[in-house]
């Protein structure tokens, strides 16, 4: 059945038989304290306003029986697959660095896991990535390809860097989306509004941008 999400800049058309939610790396390593979002000298709690309209979202499209898809950035233990470009940062590295939580970024730790609140389920699909972009180095195209996905509600964090590119990403590939504003977060509120204005410009030209309430009122009406 076709349904609409109030969203802007109009609202959004879809068939939940052929969408899929798309939680990014609500990890601990991002979202909690002794992680990395706060070893790059980052307040977290921006991160932890997002966690219950996530939960919401996550909650109504299990029962919707939806396609649902978690994300965790990471890398080996042996930081191969981490490039120079990211590795490093004005002189400090923090990536494979001992933290409060285990190696920061280091898939298999205690950081790198997502948080309690949006733990997967059985059945539902983790995503380990080495990247901002979900697809990049990932099965994830195939698996939407797959199971006929043509649709994306796209939430975590953060919201200029791992959603947005993410998005784009998306949007090249053919599939559309809406992000609930309240279910991604960044650590600067102005880069949160900023991101969310250019993907909704110009007509939706990468995606369309809505809230929590309106994604649990078009699919549970």
């Amino acid at each position: 059945m076709i349904k609409q999400i109030k969203a802007r800049p109009f609202d959004f058309t879809f068939d939940p038989k052929t969408t899929a939610l798309i939680v990014i790396d609500m990890q601990r390593d991002f979202v909690q304290k002794g992680g990395f979002g706060e070893a790059l000298g980052n307040d977290v709690s921006p991160m932890q306003k997002a966690i219950a309209p996530i939960s919401k979202v996550l909650e109504c499209c299990r029962a919707q029986h939806m396609l649902i898809i978690h994300t965790r950035e990471g890398h080996r233990p042996d930081l191969t697959d981490c490039s120079p470009a990211k590795l490093t940062r004005g002189g400090k590295t923090f990536i494979g660095t001992d933290g409060p939580m285990g190696r920061i970024l280091v898939r298999g730790e205690y950081g790198h896991d997502i948080i309690p609140e949006l733990y997967p389920k059985d059945g539902e699909v983790i995503i380990d990535k080495p990247g901002k972009d979900a697809f990049f180095s990932t099965d994830l195209y195939q698996i939407l390809l797959n199971r006929g996905i043509k649709s994306l509600i796209i939430c975590g964090v953060t919201t200029e860097v791992c959603v947005q590119t993410t998005a784009r990403a998306a949007n090249d590939r053919g599939f559309e989306l809406v992000i609930p504003e309240d279910c991604c977060a960044s650590y600067f509120p102005e880069f949160h509004k900023t991101t969310l204005d250019m993907i909704a410009a110009q007509g939706a030209i990468v995606g369309w941008i809505s809230d929590s309430a309106s994604v649990i009122s078009a699919l549970e009406g």
